[in-house]
């Protein structure tokens, strides 16, 4: 687990300097050393947060045992024990089965050295991998399938290329000018992230999930090395009792393979489903006492550290806890604004920051249930996907709409969701949208400044355009399948996987997400959709696995996780933040929003209509970004 940084360029655009520059930025990824290599067209460094081989020997840059290839790289392999076994009985009484580490960095260079960009295939892990050929000078990048670690990357007309881990170590290099994406600007608005490839700034992407990228003197290509398959071509799994027997032994494969650590580990608990079954299994499967973290609100509505606490006094963990009060939040708030680079609407990315400073004072690794609800159906997005094609929604959808927008703030909330036009918007889109209290397509049309308009509204229907070829809508996926597809795909990677990586990652430790080994999710994807959602009961499988390790009276109760009121903070000790950052001469000076709008918005908000308190923070984040970029 660490940082990295690297450059490729034909003119020399990018100096020594100005690599070590945008290391020291990330310095928080890898404070257990550092590494740099050079050459006429490459550099290349590396921050190091020791995890794994903790030799000095397993530093990185690596070079291969041919020295035609030098590698950094960030994230783990969990297989590399495997890998490496294979490697030596496939190559007994050869060089390639020589090994001088005990790292998985070796084997990862190790098998590019035989099999070449193929075999990013082997790997079953988090990773983002540069690898440059010293003899035909070409640079390779690869990003892991869901996208945990993070690959941003500058490229501009004259082919000058820069990668890092965090978008802060490019944005260090003086070269590199900063203008908005005004295309980010309308997809931030409706999905509270901005989604890969794009970021907020002109020429600067992330490398998309399941990508592998090469670039050399004729320029630079991308293509895919994940292949996702259509849900046609699938065998539907049903049986229920081997579903269940399946994904359990599934999941206790991953969690063991992921306990692998030369240093001490933990793991996030939340009390809630995802985190309490992980418990449960690594508690089997370690020799001494886990250690468990938890976070807890003064506010009662958004406090479920009482809950984590039962679960871990149950399994018999080494349980921490952390309670939040409003100032704590304030504290952090601008550390929160920079730590995630770019507009980010994710709250709950300040109380895992705080979970991870909590854990940070024990251990350097976590276990954490990110992808659980993405492949069992564990949101209200996936029963609303349901519902909207199914009585009465589908036949009087548009009478309940009207009916719906004259009621309360949460009447009003599930109109907007019920207020779309197929014909115009990707339904699965809007439904995330809607779900997370975020401006429509319809809202941003009216939103957007007059300069903005006309590209708002050609971007919104170039998205509409891409996510229907990205998934098919001819396929035979059900709409709760296509809504897990699209949150597995976008929100997923640039929202929750974002979340935990840079929260962790700037406390310097490393998070693992045992729910996204390769096996278990291979396997998830062909598992009936009737038995994820079972009785109206979501993550049913996940549910029947828990309780045979902890009683259901302790876990079957609505879900909350880690989040804090933003909606009551909004309105008394956070709402300096709103008048600050909403203020007629800073919309203004942005030019992005009309400010007579946004005002609107403000009165009803408070007035009473709460549910729009997302929409208030996200203009809130999109401002307090600009206002402190160096134009």
């Amino acid at each position: 687990m660490c940082g990295i940084v690297g450059c490729f360029s034909v003119s020399n655009f990018f100096s020594d300097q100005d690599i070590r520059k945008a290391s020291s930025a990330i310095n928080h990824r890898g404070p257990d050393g550092d590494g740099f290599f050079s050459d006429s067209l490459v550099q290349l460094a590396h921050r190091r947060l020791s995890i794994i081989d903790l030799d000095k020997r397993a530093s990185q840059p690596m070079y291969s045992s041919c020295k035609r290839y030098v590698m950094v790289y960030n994230g783990e392999v969990y297989n590399y024990v495997e890998l490496r076994k294979e490697i030596e009985s496939k190559f007994k009484d050869n060089p390639l089965s020589v090994f001088k580490t005990t790292s998985d960095t070796e084997v990862i260079l190790r098998l590019f050295e035989i099999k070449g960009v193929d075999f990013v295939k082997d790997l079953n892990g988090m990773f983002a991998i540069a690898i440059y050929d010293t003899q035909d000078n070409k640079l390779f990048l690869f990003r892991d399938r869901f996208g945990i670690k993070p690959l941003y990357y500058y490229h501009d007309s004259s082919g000058n290329f820069c990668f890092a881990s965090e978008l802060k170590a490019i944005l260090a290099i003086d070269g590199i000018k900063r203008k908005v994406n005004n295309q980010s600007v309308a997809y931030f608005l409706h999905t509270g992230f901005v989604p890969a490839p794009l970021t907020i700034y002109e020429n600067i992407f992330k490398l998309e999930s399941g990508n592998c990228l090469i670039i050399d003197r004729s320029g630079l290509e991308i293509h895919p090395f994940v292949i996702s398959k259509q849900c046609s071509q699938r065998e539907i799994i049903d049986d229920e009792k081997e579903i269940i027997q399946s994904v359990k032994n599934l999941l206790i494969e991953s969690v063991k393979i992921q306990l692998r650590s030369d240093v001490p580990y933990g793991v996030f608990l939340s009390g809630g489903v995802d985190s309490s079954l992980l418990t449960a299994i690594a508690a089997e499967n370690v020799n001494e006492k886990l250690n468990t973290f938890s976070i807890g609100f003064t506010e009662q509505s958004h406090n479920e550290s009482e809950h984590a606490r039962v679960i871990a006094k149950h399994i018999g963990t080494n349980h921490h806890e952390f309670v939040v009060y409003v100032q704590d939040a304030i504290d952090l708030i601008e550390t929160f604004f920079e730590v995630y680079d770019e507009p980010y609407t994710d709250t709950s990315g300040i109380p895992t920051m705080l979970v991870s400073k909590l854990a940070s004072k024990h251990v350097k690794v976590v276990l954490s249930g990110e992808g659980g609800d993405e492949l069992f159906f564990g949101y209200g997005t996936h029963n609303w996907a349901k519902r909207l094609n199914t009585f009465p929604f589908n036949v009087f959808r548009s009478p309940l709409q009207k009916a719906l927008s004259c009621g309360s703030s949460r009447s009003k909330r599930v109109a907007h969701l019920l207020d779309f036009d197929k014909n115009s918007e990707f339904l699965p889109e809007h439904i995330y949208s809607q779900e997370q209290y975020l401006f429509s397509n319809k809202e941003i049309a009216e939103l957007v400044s007059d300069e903005l308009k006309i590209e708002a509204l050609m971007s919104i229907a170039q998205r509409k355009k891409e996510l229907e070829k990205l998934f098919s809508i001819s396929d035979s996926c059900l709409p709760e399948e296509r809504q897990a597809n699209y949150e597995l795909k976008f929100p997923f990677q640039d929202d929750l996987l974002t979340k935990v990586d840079r929260a962790t990652m700037f406390h310097s430790i490393e998070a693992r997400v045992p729910y996204l080994d390769n096996n278990l999710v291979e396997y998830v994807f062909s598992v009936a959709s009737d038995i994820k959602i079972k009785n109206g009961v979501n993550k049913y499988p996940l549910k029947k696995i828990l309780a045979n390790y902890v009683p259901e009276e302790l876990f079957m109760r609505p879900k909350k996780g880690f989040s804090i009121p933003l909606s009551k903070w909004l309105k008394s000790d956070w709402k300096y933040l709103l008048d600050r950052y909403l203020d007629k001469k800073i919309i203004q000076q942005a030019g992005l929003v009309k400010f007579d709008v946004v005002q609107k918005l403000i009165q009803r908000f408070l007035s009473g209509e709460d549910y729009l308190y997302n929409r208030i923070w996200c203009l809130i984040v999109l401002h307090r970004w600009y206002e402190r970029q160096q134009w």
